[in-house]
């Protein structure tokens, strides 16, 4: 009865940890290919063969030297604000 709890536990780790493999290297493609607008491609290309090697690591990498930085993203228009007075002539 022992082992057969501490394989199924293993077991179910080892589900876990290829779960979240694949979302990380899913969120890193995503994210290069669709966010990361000023990022030149051959960039893009290192960032995407680094998250398959590394999974987990490669997106705990990324996104702390690029995610977090923004450097790459398109700043988002300034939104005119409210307090703005209408001009009618």
């Amino acid at each position: 009865m022992g082992d057969a709890v501490f394989l199924g536990t293993v077991w179910a780790l080892g589900m876990f940890l290829m779960a979240l493999q694949l979302l990380a290297l899913v969120w890193v493609i995503y994210d290069v290919l669709t966010k990361q607008k000023r990022m030149s491609d051959v960039e893009k290309v290192l960032w995407i063969v680094l998250a398959f090697l590394f999974t987990i690591l490669g997106a705990l990498v990324y996104y702390l030297i690029i995610k977090r930085s923004g450097k790459y993203e398109e700043k988002p228009a300034k939104a005119v604000s409210s307090e703005d007075p209408i001009r009618v002539y």
